[in-house]
């Protein structure tokens, strides 16, 4: 395992569990047809758990172009490291959602609304307004990164010995994820990752599917540049204060 390919798997990982949780919930003739919000975001908040437990020894666990150009930005991580990150990040989030289609691949045929079919691999805004939209996922990366940058290890003692809590400590960013999704989630759809949005947004355009409409590329910028801008304004006010 190298941190490279940890990206790779964690963010598959992610992808897999959280549009597959999305996949459950809309799609016709699921078990879990009509599970609502919470399940979807819960579902996203254990896919995060499940991704960052695998490669977080290895990597940090990223999972997040967003995140890595936010450490970055912070001196906390290497910026010739950030685009093997990104690319990695990327493929796995395409390979997690090839795994949904395929699994979920007779739901998506025998779901007529071409709208859920690609809600199950990318976002779209519940009202489309541009701008509005941006900054909605501006502040769900802020707050994403800003809480990161203030996560702490567990102590004991006078001396503050560090304590391992092993997989135990990818709960906080569930957690923090989950409750993203849950507070500012509703506007856009919290895509709150670039590579999130991206990779399963070309495999929508790529996988074939009955009824299939357009992958909806006018809106691709937002879930995109908005973390990144999020991220970039999250490193800057930590600087600011530390």
């Amino acid at each position: 395992m190298s941190p490279i390919l940890a990206e790779f798997i964690g963010t598959a990982l992610l992808l897999l569990l959280g549009n597959g949780v999305v996949a459950n919930v809309v799609l016709n003739k699921t078990k879990g047809n009509s599970g609502g919000w919470i399940v979807i975001t819960t579902g996203w908040a254990l896919g995060v758990y499940v991704g960052v437990v695998v490669a977080g020894p290895y990597s940090g666990a990223h999972l997040n172009p967003a995140v890595s150009v936010a450490l970055a930005a912070a001196g906390k991580f290497n910026w010739a490291d950030v685009p093997m990150f990104a690319l990695a990040q990327l493929a796995g989030a395409m390979l997690g959602t090839s795994l949904v289609w395929y699994n979920y691949k007779d739901h998506l045929d025998a779901t007529p609304d071409n709208g859920l079919q690609r809600a199950c691999f990318c976002t779209e805004p519940a009202i489309r307004k541009p701008l509005r939209n941006f900054i909605c996922e501006v502040t769900g990366t802020f707050v994403l990164l800003f809480t990161i940058f203030y996560f702490t290890g567990a102590e004991i003692g006078t001396d503050k010995t560090p304590v391992g809590l092993g997989s135990l400590g990818a709960v906080p960013v569930a957690f923090l994820v989950w409750a993203i999704g849950l507070s500012l989630g509703g506007t856009t759809g919290y895509a709150i990752n670039p590579a999130r949005d991206l990779g399963p947004r070309i495999m929508h355009a790529i996988l074939p599917m009955n009824g299939k409409g357009h992958s909806d590329w006018s809106y691709a910028w937002i879930p995109v540049a908005g973390p990144l801008a999020g991220s970039v304004l999250a490193a800057a006010l930590y600087l600011m204060l530390k």
